[in-house]
């Protein structure tokens, strides 16, 4: 019989590249398997994205601009663990690529 904890753990990740920030996740999911601990999986947070206009000249021609844009992706795992298992130690493990950005939260 399994028992279900009620020892949470939130992993927040934010990266610019979405492509990194999905093989991070798939780090982190994996490492949850293989250590035996119940993990719920990626969710999908919304985008945020910030947009900067710029003037192409310094003085004049007020009406050409150039606009730039940043997207921040987001993802939270939520982690069930057992309190006997140092769950930090195996997430500082995971070796996570740079550009990366991962906060952990215990709920």
């Amino acid at each position: 019989m399994v028992t279900k904890t009620n020892d949470k753990i939130r992993v927040r990740l934010e990266s610019f590249n979405h492509q990194l920030l999905d093989v991070s996740c798939q780090k982190i999911v994996d490492l949850a398997k293989k250590s035996e601990l119940n993990s719920i999986g990626t969710v999908v947070l919304p985008t945020d994205k910030r947009i900067y206009c710029v003037l192409r000249s310094p003085h004049v021609d007020k009406d050409s601009r150039e606009h730039f844009e940043l997207r921040m992706h987001k993802r939270i795992i939520d982690i069930y663990y057992d309190s006997n298992i140092n769950i930090f130690d195996l997430l500082a493990e995971s070796d996570l690529p740079p550009g990366v950005l991962y906060r952990i939260c215990l709920l």
